[in-house]
């Protein structure tokens, strides 16, 4: 198996790959809704506790809809709840069809609950892309994860890019180099990029995005693969269920990264982060397979860097009064 060491070195040597932290706009504030709606927080909280405590997978559901919404840029937005419009037959396409969200995306629902009560508390104040920042947050919490500070303060997009959702966001089929420069192309580290991955360690996937996977790939658990394959058969079952950890599918905790160890990893992109012992990327796995407190605290401050990819701020876009449409 080849070594790590020399994608990492281009890396670091190449101002194409090279990663900044994204800046961090002196607009947006943990404060920001301290006295237009003070229970703000306290109601996007209450309501993905109750959603969890019914539906665990909602919990990656609302994680992964904050990740699609920040990863998608036609131009500067990033975090604007673009990723939450509905198309409107003959005038507006969203990015809910693009291919990596279509028959995948989840949770929309729990955002309408949040922002009806957000609306009754204080109308026109909450924007939808804060609350998918919050929500994913306490959703996390609610299965066991760290908590982090949210910044907060960002507006909501009056348009989407379903081509760019299309091109900009990691596909499950990626390679090591792919994913080191999706991720530092919004401004996100290597570290970043594998605490992130961490996000793994609850949610499910279709059959359709692991069957290369478990049918073709040579760096994969036999047992595991056999397990997989009467679940996913070569032909069919496309939108078949599996977790992506099995072990503790409805816990937030470090066993995404054990599995990498054992090559469990569900999907090939997962499996890319530990190619071999050696390697600088496989040795932060180990790192995070032993140590969840630091695997918690690097994700939380990842979040925290994605979060504030390239928000609305100011008197840019809008706040939405339903985050499916644009008032």
């Amino acid at each position: 198996m080849p070594s790590q060491i020399p994608l990492l070195l281009l890396f670091m040597i190449s101002p194409l790959l090279l990663a900044a932290p994204p800046p961090v706009s002196a607009q947006l504030s943990p404060e920001f809704y301290e006295t237009s709606c003070p229970d703000a927080l306290s109601i996007i909280g209450a309501s993905v506790r109750a959603a969890v405590a019914g539906d665990p997978r909602v919990a990656a559901s609302l994680l992964r809809l904050h990740f699609h919404d920040c990863f998608v840029q036609e131009r500067l937005p990033g975090c604007d709840a673009s990723v939450l419009l509905d198309d409107v037959a003959g005038s507006f396409t969203g990015e809910k069809t693009a291919f990596p969200n279509r028959d995948s995306l989840r949770g929309f629902e729990v955002v309408d609950v949040i922002k009806a009560s957000l609306e009754v508390a204080c109308p026109l104040v909450v924007s939808c892309a804060d609350i998918l920042a919050v929500a994913a947050r306490d959703a996390v919490a609610a299965l066991g994860g760290p908590l982090w500070t949210v910044q907060l303060g960002r507006r909501d997009s009056t348009s989407a890019s379903l081509s760019s959702t299309n091109s900009d966001l990691p596909s499950p089929f990626s390679d090591l180099n792919t994913l080191i420069s999706a991720f530092a192309k919004k401004g996100l580290s290597i570290i970043d990029m594998i605490a992130l991955s961490g996000s793994h360690t609850i949610g499910q996937a279709r059959c359709t995005v692991f069957r290369t996977r478990i049918y073709s790939d040579n760096n994969v658990n036999s047992s595991f693969a056999s397990l997989l394959r009467s679940k996913c058969s070569i032909f069919g079952k496309d939108n078949d269920l599996s977790p992506l950890d099995m072990s503790t599918p409805t816990v937030f905790d470090n066993g995404y990264y054990k599995n990498l160890l054992s090559k469990r990893g569900l999907l090939h992109s997962d499996q890319q982060l530990y190619l071999n012992e050696s390697g600088l990327v496989s040795s932060r796995v180990s790192l995070y397979a032993k140590n969840s407190t630091k695997f918690f605290r690097d994700f939380a401050s990842a979040m925290v860097k994605m979060g504030n990819i390239g928000p609305l701020i100011g008197e840019n876009g809008e706040i939405r009064t339903n985050c499916r449409k644009i008032n």
